[in-house]
């Protein structure tokens, strides 16, 4: 996993500061607000907040860099950053756990460079707004496209008759967006991995590839829990659902 500082990821503050397309609602939105700017001053941003009711109750803040990254040292920075200013806002009326986290492979798609670095993988789609009378969609990105309303995803969904056809949602209508944890996307990230710390082990002033590659992301949802107001410290992860949609 290729280990950026602060000082790099503060050089690009247009990736730093694009904005999530698709938010939390309700309590979630409102625990976004507070922790957003806390994880933009670690070089980090916000994916998603997520509230269940694991080890009583829980507060999952899924962060990465802006180039998808995210290393076990950076949870427990973010940890350690969020939790007084949780304890000021008051964020719960209840005890809880406190669980920072990587977005991991099968990892929620919420902005348009998320969309566009999974061209090419499976997702699972829920629509906020139904198209043509459905709101599940399951299938292959093929391309992100910029639209008067704003981008929307073209997705291969396979037909009945096991052909593939082409759906266009708009990501604004989207409730919720991931990737399908499939062999293909454990192969790419671990190619992606291994070309990344190839490049990190280059000595300094070496000439680089200036070639675009794949963005890497995480192996693994590398997770950092903290026990909150007396809260079981039993670490329990949120429920994620399965990867069918369901």
């Amino acid at each position: 996993m290729v280990d950026l500082s602060p000082s790099q990821t503060a050089g690009a503050p247009e990736a730093i500061d694009e904005p999530r397309l698709i938010e939390d609602a309700g309590a979630a939105l409102r625990i976004g607000r507070v922790a957003a700017p806390v994880l933009r001053d670690l070089g980090l941003r916000l994916v998603r907040v997520k509230i269940s009711a694991a080890a009583g109750a829980t507060v999952q803040v899924m962060a990465e860099r802006p180039d998808g990254t995210m290393t076990i040292e950076d949870c427990e920075r973010a940890s350690e950053a969020l939790s007084p200013v949780f304890d000021a806002e008051d964020i719960m009326t209840q005890a809880y756990r406190l669980e920072l986290s990587s977005p991991g492979i099968d990892r929620p798609l919420v902005r348009r460079t998320d969309f566009e670095r999974a061209a090419g993988h499976e997702a699972k789609i829920e629509m906020a707004t139904p198209v043509d009378g459905r709101k599940r969609f399951r299938g292959r990105i093929e391309a992100t496209n910029a639209g008067p309303d704003g981008p929307s995803v073209r997705l291969l969904v396979v037909a009945d008759d096991k052909s593939e056809q082409a759906v266009d949602l708009p990501v604004a209508a989207m409730g919720d967006a991931r990737l399908v944890l499939t062999e293909d996307l454990i192969r790419a990230t671990l190619r992606r991995e291994k070309a990344a710390l190839k490049e990190a082990k280059r000595p300094p002033g070496a000439e680089r590839n200036l070639k675009p590659k794949l963005k890497l992301k995480p192996s693994a949802n590398v997770k950092r829990e903290a026990a909150v107001r007396g809260a079981d410290e039993k670490p329990t992860g949120p429920d994620e659902g399965d990867s069918h949609g369901r």
